[in-house]
């Protein structure tokens, strides 16, 4: 039997069960700033008069304009000034009127993550509908990669609209919600993220299809990364779910599974997957592509895995995770083992000691 000192420590109910959503970027700012849950009630700008909330208002603002700006800068050179800004445009505007008609004046976040879900699946079947209504035709990766933003927003917008559903609220945004300034900077970040995250898609949907070459090697490899991210992101959460479900579970962390060789693999799926959409679509960008701003422009979209790989790893998700984790559990020997002797995010063989073997 073990002693006390090496009982495993509480399990990470704090963690979100699925991919991290703009809302825990959102947490990750809101700490930053120190900023307490508001007084009672809804404040377009301020709740109490003093400066702090003045800064905290004025920078939500610029942060509101910043993410418009990458949008818009980015979905421009990508897919041209006259055709680029639609998708970007769409994405922002879905949040900013479900915000302001419904989230706002009803001070709830429930249909959060189901906006954002139902926001890829526009974007996928809108962008894809142009094309094929300019062109009367459409190509086998265009269907393909559109098709791969169906299954993978229908499977985790559900799984998240569930667990809100379960749960009532979510706690991040309690500080947030009632600042319009914030609150709407928060689904404006959404905004941002369904159109940055599917990039790819959307740059090769724009693409006419008689000037894509066929099908190839390339867009193989691309679908069979996609597959092993968007397997690896189910069997996590699937995992993650049944751990904390069972009464044996509470108080302790999970570290089976997938989770015994990355402390966040379901994050590395999410990043696995968009990956695998940018090789999918990326023989859409080759030689004589002058659909962009300029020829070539289409690998601007390379920008979607690395954003992705960004904000998860710096932003929003580990840290946040990483940090909470460390706050509960940072004085347990065996915790502290787990952590040495697990990746934070990749997926890779794990040497295990006896300290940081799971307990039977």
């Amino acid at each position: 039997t073990r002693s006390d000192q090496r009982r495993r420590p509480a399990a990470m109910d704090s963690s979100p069960d699925s991919t991290p959503t703009t809302a825990s970027a959102m947490e990750s700012a809101s700490l930053s700033s120190g900023k307490e849950p508001a007084a009672r009630g809804r404040h377009f700008f301020l709740a109490t008069g003093d400066p702090s909330d003045k800064l905290f208002s004025a920078v939500w603002i610029l942060v509101t304009i910043a993410f418009c700006g990458l949008s818009a800068g980015l979905g421009g050179a990508t897919n041209g000034w006259e055709l680029g800004l639609y998708a970007p445009l769409f994405s922002h505007a879905v949040q900013w009127l479900v915000c302001t008609l419904h989230a706002f004046p009803y001070q709830t976040e429930v249909y959060y993550d189901l906006t954002g879900s139902i926001t890829y699946a526009l974007l996928a079947v809108g962008t894809l509908s142009i094309t094929a209504g300019r062109t009367r035709s459409v190509h086998a990766r265009q269907l393909v990669a559109t098709a791969f933003v169906l299954v993978w927003c229908t499977r985790l917008g559900s799984f998240l609209f569930q667990r809100i559903r379960r749960d009532s609220k979510d706690g991040r945004f309690d500080s947030l919600k009632p600042y319009f300034v914030a609150f709407f900077g928060t689904w404006n970040i959404q905004g941002a993220w369904c159109f940055l995250t599917g990039l790819a898609v959307w740059a090769a949907n724009a693409r006419d299809p008689a000037e894509q070459p066929a099908f190839g090697w390339l867009d193989g490899v691309g679908v069979c990364v996609w597959c092993v991210g968007f397997g690896i992101e189910v069997v996590a959460d699937r995992q993650k779910a049944a751990w904390r479900a069972l009464p044996s579970s509470k108080g302790r962390y999970i570290d089976v599974g997938l989770w015994r060789y990355s402390r966040h693999p379901n994050y590395f799926g999410e990043w696995l997957l968009w990956t695998g959409q940018f090789v999918l679509c990326a023989s859409a960008f080759g030689s004589g592509d002058a659909t962009g701003a300029f020829v070539g422009a289409g690998f601007l979209s390379a920008a979607s895995p690395v954003f992705v790989y960004l904000l998860l790893n710096y932003v929003s998700g580990v840290p946040l995770l990483e940090k909470r984790s460390d706050e509960r559990w940072g004085g347990e020997q065996v915790y502290l083992a787990y952590k040495r002797e697990t990746y934070v995010f990749f997926l890779l063989p794990t040497r295990r000691t006896e300290a940081s073997r799971p307990l039977l």
